[in-house]
């Protein structure tokens, strides 16, 4: 071949370099065009892929949420998200709170919304790092401008780990805690789950610690009668007090 038929170098880079921004552009802009789909068809979390793709078990049952006991999601709620029903995917409130108390802006906690969760679960990964957050805070508030917040929640609660075993949602979770579905859960049971969500690897519903049973004891509290959020994701009564 002589020098004037090799491809020049140049020309090469560029080409690979648009093939790299078309599917940079294109890994960036699926989960856009997936939320509207997931109005209607059941979504899966990257961390169950990962399970499948390396082999390890996935047990998942997608459940409707008026067929989750009612105390559930209004457990998850008020433990995970109280104010779910007033913002619009972002708590602006609780971010600027938890970048007060905190010493760096990456070590925030506690501001993380059942939206940007959902947002997590179903299209980044775990940890902490400020690039995941840049790609979770667009992504919750167009979920919260395609998606009701009945099917946010509904989807949050069926693809949220529930246990260490590649339990996923609230029926496998109810099923390897307490041996019943999701739909028979009582009030203590629910606030368990709840209160196992923010690290289900260390943590056990069915055997919770001091700490995974005082946190139940005021979740519980806190659900009764919590009607706004009833009524924020509809078709759900509050939760009642003890005695009624």
């Amino acid at each position: 071949m002589t020098l004037a038929m090799q491809p020049r170098p140049k020309r090469w880079f560029l080409r690979l370099a648009r093939a790299l921004l078309i599917a940079g552009l294109a890994f960036l802009l699926l989960p856009y065009v997936l939320v509207p789909i997931y109005r209607v068809v059941t979504p899966v979390s990257t961390p169950m892929l990962a399970r499948w793709l390396t082999g390890r078990h996935v047990e998942r049952t997608f459940v409707p949420i008026d067929r989750l006991a009612a105390a559930l999601p209004l457990t998850v709620l008020v433990a995970e998200d109280d104010r779910f029903c007033s913002h619009h995917g972002i708590d602006w409130q609780a971010i600027h709170a938890a970048i007060e108390k905190a010493d760096d802006i990456s070590e925030a906690r506690g501001s993380s919304t059942i939206t940007q969760q959902t947002a997590k679960n179903l299209f980044l990964w775990p940890g902490r790092s400020l690039v995941r957050k840049a790609l979770e805070l667009p992504l919750a508030l167009w979920i919260d401008l395609v998606l009701s917040k009945r099917r946010t929640m509904e989807i949050y609660l069926n693809i949220a780990q529930w246990g260490p075993d590649g339990e996923f949602g609230a029926e496998a979770g109810a099923r390897s805690a307490f041996g019943k579905p999701a739909a028979a859960l009582d009030r203590r049971e629910a606030a368990l789950l709840a209160s196992i969500l923010p690290n289900p690897l260390r943590r056990s519903a069915r055997r919770p610690g001091p700490a995974v049973r005082r946190l139940a004891g005021i979740y519980e509290m806190r659900a009764r009668g919590a009607s706004a959020l009833a009524a924020c994701i509809g078709g759900l009564q509050a939760v009642p007090a003890a005695g009624h």
